[in-house]
C-alpha cells in the first residue's frame, strides 16, 4: 500500500466513523516490515520475518472516547469494524477532557529532511543479513578460551505511517532501523560466575553500523573486564557512569516529568516548574528534529508539530510531557506526550579524562535492577563497574548498590562528558557524580 493508498483509506474510515456517529476521529494506518537473524554456538538459532498491516482507530462521540484497533485493513471488513466501534464508544463512561488536539498545535510543522529513511534498505538481501550474525558470533567466540557461550544477531525495520484527524491534521512518514550486536559469558575463575558483556547498535542507516570486528570484541572485553569482581567497603564514591548506561537515571526522571504522574500526585517534581532541581552542569533538551535520531519526527502520536524544548536549563526545570488530554486535566498548554531525542548540553572532556582526575571512584557501566520511585524521587539501583584509584582502573566491582533521592542526587552532577550515545534516543555522554553513597560490604 503506497502513501497515496493509505491517505485515501484514513479519510475514508475518517468518513465512515463519523457517518455512524462519531464527533472527532483520529485513524492511524502503518506498515511495517522487520526481519531478525540469530546466531548461537556457532549455529543459526533464530530467523525471523514479519510483516504487518494495521489500522488504529481513536473515536470521539459525546464526551466518550475509545481506542481500536485491527491487522485487517480490507474495506469490507472495515466498515463493519468501524461501525461496532461507534457503537460500543456510546456505551462509555463520559469524560469531558477527551479530544483531538486544538488544531493550533498541528501548525509550525518543520518542512525538512529528518534523514531516518534509509534507501539501502532494499539493497540489503537475506543473505547479507545472515552474515553479519554469522560473523559477528564467529569473531566474538574466536577472541578468549574464557567464553563459555555467545549469541550475535542482525536485525532491520521498515515502516510506513500515516495519520489523519478529523478536525485538520494529515502526515505521514517512512523510517528505517538497522541493528546488530553480540553477547558473551565467560568464565571467572575466581569468583566462580559467569559475568557477561554486550555490544548492540541501533542506527537508522545501514552505512553507520560499526563493524562486525567492533562489535564483537567490545562484547568480550566487556565481559572480561568482570572477571573477579568484588564488593568494595560501603561509603561515599565520586562515580561516573558510562554514557550507554545513564539511561537508568534518565527513565528514573522521565516518569515523573508525565503529566499523567503530575495529574496522579506521583510525581516529586509536582509544582516545581522554573524551580533549581539539578545541578548547573545539567542542561537536558528534548529534540525530535536531530537528523538521523533514533526518536526523530516531524509531529508526536497526536499529530502536534514537533517542536525542540529545553527540559531543564542549568539544573532550573523548564517544561514537562503534557499531552492534550492530561494538559485540559491540569489546565495546563500542552507540548508532547513523550520524549523523542534526549539531549544535553555536551562537555569538554572525554571519559578517558574524567577517570584520570578520579582520586576513589567507580566507573558504574551497567545498572542491574532496582527501582525508583517517582512519587518522593527516592532510587535504589545495583551497579557494575570498574573501581578508580589516583586515576587509574585497578578492579571490577559489582553487587553493589547505590541509593538516595534524585533531587540531591542530581545535584551531585560536577562534570558531562562530550561523548554522547548515538545509538539510542537518550544521546547522552558521561557524567561524573561527586559523592554518591555506594552500599557494599
Amino acid at each position: 500500500m503506497n502513501r497515496k493508498q493509505r491517505l485515501e483509506l484514513a479519510r475514508w474510515a475518517v468518513s465512515q466513523a463519523q457517518k455512524y456517529g462519531a464527533g472527532e476521529v483520529g485513524v492511524d494506518i502503518s506498515n511495517k516490515r522487520e526481519i531478525e537473524v540469530e546466531f548461537r554456538e556457532g549455529k543459526l538459532e533464530q530467523l525471523k520475518e514479519s510483516t504487518q498491516n494495521s489500522l488504529g482507530l481513536d473515536i470521539y462521540a459525546n464526551s466518550r472516547y475509545s481506542s481500536h484497533s485491527t491487522n485487517d485493513i480490507r474495506k469490507e471488513s472495515l466498515e463493519k469494524f468501524i461501525g461496532e466501534a461507534v457503537a460500543m464508544t456510546k456505551y462509555l463512561t463520559e469524560d469531558p477532557y477527551r479530544s483531538l488536539p486544538d488544531p493550533k498545535y498541528y501548525q509550525g510543522q518543520k518542512e525538512i529532511d529528518l534523514q531516518v529513511n534509509d534507501p539501502y534498505y532494499e539493497k540489503v538481501t537475506s543473505e547479507k543479513r545472515v552474515k553479519i550474525a554469522k560473523e559477528l558470533e564467529k569473531i566474538a567466540s574466536a577472541q578468549s578460551d574464557k567464553i563459555i557461550s555467545s549469541t550475535s544477531g542482525y536485525g532491520d525495520t521498515y515502516f510506513e505511517a500515516t495519520k489523519v484527524n478529523s478536525n485538520g491534521f494529515e502526515g505521514d512518514r517512512q523510517g528505517t532501523y538497522f541493528s546488530a550486536g553480540a553477547d558473551v559469558s565467560v568464565k571467572d575463575e575466581i569468583t566462580g560466575g559467569r559475568p557477561d558483556g554486550w555490544d548492540w547498535r541501533t542506527v537508522r542507516f545501514y552505512k553507520d553500523l560499526p563493524s562486525e570486528e567492533t562489535l564483537a570484541k567490545n562484547a568480550v572485553k566487556r565481559a572480561l573486564q568482570r572477571i573477579g569482581q568484588t564488593k568494595l567497603e560501603s561509603g561515599l564514591y565520586d562515580m561516573i557512569i558510562e554514557n550507554r548506561s545513564g539511561w537508568r537515571i534518565f527513565y528514573s526522571l522521565y516518569t515523573p516529568m508525565k503529566a499523567s504522574a503530575l495529574q496522579q500526585k506521583s510525581s516529586f517534581l509536582e509544582g516545581k516548574l522554573g524551580q533549581k532541581i539539578g545541578s548547573d552542569k545539567l542542561t537536558v533538551i528534548d529534540d525530535p528534529l536531530v537528523k538521523s535520531g533514533i526518536g526523530s519526527r516531524l509531529y508526536d502520536g497526536e499529530g502536534m508539530a514537533a517542536k525542540r524544548r529545553v527540559m531543564m536549563d542549568k539544573g532550573i526545570l523548564r517544561s514537562y510531557y503534557i499531552d492534550t488530554y492530561y494538559g485540559k486535566k491540569l489546565e495546563m498548554e500542552p507540548t508532547t506526550g513523550d520524549a523523542t531525542n534526549v539531549v544535553l548540553d555536551y562537555g569538554k572532556r572525554s571519559l578517558d579524562e574524567m577517570v584520570k582526575g578520579i582520586k576513589k571512584g567507580i566507573l558504574v557501566n551497567s545498572f542491574i535492577g532496582g527501582n525508583s520511585n517517582s512519587t518522593t524521587g527516592d532510587f535504589s539501583f545495583g551497579i557494575g563497574g570498574l573501581y578508580i584509584e589516583d586515576g587509574e582502573i585497578i578492579k571490577p566491582v559489582g553487587e553493589m548498590n547505590i541509593s538516595g533521592n534524585l533531587a540531591d542526587f542530581l545535584n551531585k552532577l560536577v562534570e558531562v562528558g562530550n561523548d554522547p550515545y548515538l545509538y539510542s534516543s537518550l544521546r547522552l555522554p558521561c557524567m561524573y557524580f561527586k559523592d554518591v553513597q555506594f552500599s557494599g560490604i
